[in-house]
C-alpha cells in the first residue's frame, strides 16, 4: 500500500540553486540562478516557497529562513554529462546520459543537412544560425511571410528548430517539415535531441509574437524510466507542459499541453481538485528558461517566481492528506552569467505533504534520480533495470 496515493512532481525549468561541484568544467564556476536573481532585484517576495524552506535550502537577500520549515529540502547534483533539458529530466526519472546531445552552436548546421531538409519540405532554409527566437524573427520572419522561406536555426541547446507564421506557413506545414527534420536528424552525425516547432503570428516588425502551440519532437528515452515502471504497474502518469514531448509520449497514459507557466500551475491546481487519480502528475513550467534565463533578464525571472509562488499558496491549499508535493530543477540558466547558455547547478529538492510531521534538511545528493526513485519507492515498485537513484521516502515523515 503506497504512502501518498498522488505525487506531484513539478519541474521549475532551469531554476539552479548554485553551481554544481563539476560546474568548472562546463564554464559555469559561479553561477546561481536563484542567488544572482536575488542579489539582482529590489523585490522577491515568495511567502510560500519561503514557509516551504526555500530561505533556508539558499541563503537570499529579501527571504529569511523560517524556524520551523512546513518541507523537506537539500540540494541535488547531476551526474549526466550535460545540462540540457533532456537530460535533466531524464535523470529525474533514473536515467543517467554518458553521452552529450550533439550541438550546433558555433557553426549552424550541416550544408548535406539542410539540402536534404530543403528538398524533402520544398521549402528555402533561411537563418541556419544559433540565435534568440525573438531576434530571428525580427530578422526574418518578413522574408518567411513573403517568399514561404522557412527559418531554421539552434541555439545553445541540442535543437533544431522551425519558425512558421500560422496564418501564412501554416501549423499543419510547420509540423509537417518538423516531422521530416526529425527524421533527418535520427543519424548519428545529426542527432540533436530536440527538433521543435515555433509558430508565430504577426505581419510586422515588432508585431512578431510566438504562440503556446510550440510542439517539440524529442529522440525517445534510450532506457525505461520511473515513468514506464509506473505505467506498466497500473499507475496513472500525468504529464503538464511539455514533459510528454520530452519523454516521447513514453510512460505517460495523459498528457496535457500549456499555454505557460501560469497557465501550467493552473492546470494542475486543476488536477489536483478535480482527478482522483493514483500515481503521478508531472509538470515542466518551461517560461523560466525560456523567457528570462536564456534571455538573461532576472528581473522577469524574479517576478515569474513570484506568479508560480502565488499559484503554489492555491496548490498547496488543495492538496489532500495523501498528496505529495516535489518542487525541483532541471539544469540552472543564471540571467547574469555570460552568454545565453544553460549553466550546470546544483537543483532543489522540496518535498511537503499536510500529513507530514516535520521538515527540515536532508543530505545533499549525487544525483537528480533521487526524485524517480522515492516516486516509485512511494508505490512499492521497482525501478527499471539499468536506472539509477536511491530513494529517500523513509527519511521523510
Amino acid at each position: 500500500m503506497s504512502r501518498y496515493k498522488r505525487i506531484f512532481v513539478i519541474v521549475i525549468d532551469s531554476l539552479g540553486v548554485g553551481a554544481a561541484r563539476d560546474a568548472a568544467d562546463y564554464g559555469d564556476a559561479g553561477a546561481d540562478t536563484l542567488g544572482h536573481i536575488s542579489e539582482s532585484v529590489e523585490t522577491f517576495c515568495i511567502p510560500n516557497l519561503q514557509k516551504l524552506g526555500l530561505g533556508n535550502l539558499h541563503p537570499l537577500r529579501q527571504v529569511s529562513p523560517v524556524q520551523k520549515p512546513m518541507a523537506y529540502y537539500t540540494r541535488l547534483n547531476e551526474i549526466s554529462k550535460g545540462k540540457d533539458t533532456m537530460t535533466g529530466h531524464w535523470e529525474i526519472m533514473g536515467l543517467k546520459t554518458v553521452k552529450p546531445f550533439i550541438t550546433f552552436t558555433q557553426t549552424g548546421f550541416p550544408k548535406k543537412l539542410i539540402e536534404e531538409l530543403e528538398k524533402k519540405t520544398g521549402h528555402k532554409v533561411i537563418g541556419n544560425k544559433s540565435a534568440s527566437g525573438t531576434e530571428i524573427l525580427e530578422e526574418l520572419a518578413l522574408e518567411e511571410i513573403e517568399t514561404g522561406h522557412m527559418i531554421v536555426y539552434t541555439s545553445a541547446d541540442s535543437v533544431l528548430q522551425i519558425c512558421g507564421n500560422e496564418d501564412t506557413f501554416g501549423l499543419e506545414e510547420l509540423y509537417r517539415c518538423c516531422e521530416i527534420a526529425r527524421e533527418l536528424t535520427m543519424q548519428d552525425e545529426w542527432k540533436v535531441g530536440r527538433v521543435i516547432a515555433r509558430p508565430y503570428t504577426g505581419r510586422r516588425k515588432g508585431e512578431f509574437k510566438r504562440t503556446g502551440n510550440r510542439h517539440d519532437y524529442a529522440v525517445k528515452p534510450f532506457g525505461k524510466t520511473a515513468l514506464d515502471a509506473l505505467k506498466e504497474n497500473g499507475l496513472d502518469v500525468i504529464s503538464i507542459g511539455k514533459i510528454n514531448d520530452i519523454f516521447a509520449g513514453e510512460g505517460i497514459t495523459e498528457a496535457m499541453w500549456s499555454m505557460n507557466s501560469v497557465h501550467g500551475m493552473e492546470q494542475t491546481i486543476e488536477v489536483s481538485k478535480t482527478k482522483e487519480f493514483h500515481g503521478l502528475c508531472f509538470v515542466n513550467l518551461v517560461d523560466f528558461d525560456a523567457l528570462w534565463g536564456h534571455r538573461r533578464d532576472p528581473d522577469g525571472y524574479a517576478r515569474e517566481i513570484e506568479r508560480f509562488d502565488e499559484k503554489l499558496g492555491v496548490l498547496l491549499d488543495s492538496l489532500n492528506e495523501d498528496d505529495m508535493l516535489i518542487i525541483t530543477a532541471d539544469h540552472g540558466n543564471d540571467p547574469t552569467y555570460a552568454g545565453t547558455d544553460h549553466t550546470r547547478e546544483k537543483v532543489p529538492f522540496i518535498a511537503y505533504s499536510k500529513s507530514m510531521e516535520d521538515g527540515g534538511e536532508l543530505e545533499e545528493a549525487d544525483t537528480f534520480a533521487v526524485i524517480g526513485a522515492t516516486v516509485v519507492d512511494n508505490f512499492g515498485i521497482e525501478m527499471p533495470h539499468g536506472t539509477i537513484g536511491t530513494s529517500v521516502l523513509d527519511q521523510m515523515r
